[in-house]
């Protein structure tokens, strides 16, 4: 019997062959993207908060910020990647994309870029997917650029099932950032600012609901 993954991909439309390709490279590279369950629900978020300036915090190869643009026909994406690497292979497939008028993409480290370097607005949506033991000082930095009644968004909140075994059990080179990515989760989970959710599909992803004054 087929799994819920496979029927759901025979029915959604096929991919364009560009972003065919960025799962590709993404794959051989072993460079981290959304996955498929992660990524669809995400953009069904999207649609239904339907945002018009979005922030993302990690590019990696600018494949979320085009599935972004893609889905949200009056979108626009400012995007901050700190790899080099990642970051001219980001500006090659956004160029590649079409959507060079809709996304905004920054080189530079998220935490350490001054309030200058990013264009004075308030975004309907953030979405945090860089450096997961980071991820309270992402939030901390940059939600006060989301508008009231937006909303923040956080993947990989589950890090492959490994926030759900004991710290003893968790490899040694990765126990800090376990333990700030449980930390954080548990802080913004209590934020009394924030209505927040933990949607248990793909690797995890938070979703926290800026409260009206």
């Amino acid at each position: 019997m087929e799994d819920f993954e496979t029927y759901i991909s025979k029915l959604r439309e096929a991919d364009s062959p560009l972003v065919r390709e960025m799962e590709e490279f993404a794959a051989e590279q072993r460079i981290p993207i959304m996955d498929r369950s992660g990524i669809e629900t995400f953009i069904g978020l999207l649609r239904i908060q339907r945002p018009k300036l979005i922030l993302e915090i990690g590019s990696a190869i600018g494949y979320s910020a085009i599935r972004m643009v893609s889905a949200l026909k009056v979108a626009s994406v400012v995007t901050i990647e700190r790899d080099n690497e990642r970051y001219a292979k980001a500006v090659e497939y956004i160029n590649r994309s079409g959507f060079g008028d809709r996304i905004t993409i920054i080189e530079g480290d998220a935490l350490l870029l001054p309030d200058e370097s990013l264009p004075n607005l308030q975004y309907d949506a953030l979405f945090i997917d860089a450096a997961k033991g980071q991820y309270k000082r992402f939030f901390e930095k940059y939600s006060e650029h989301v508008a009231e009644g937006g909303i923040i968004y956080c993947d990989n909140m589950f890090m492959h099932g490994a926030v759900m075994i004991p710290d003893e059990e968790v490899p040694k080179r990765n126990r800090t950032m376990i333990r700030n990515l449980k930390e954080f989760t548990s802080w913004v989970m209590k934020h009394p600012n924030y209505e927040t959710s933990l949607l248990p599909v793909g690797d995890g992803i938070l979703v926290a609901v800026k409260k009206r004054d």
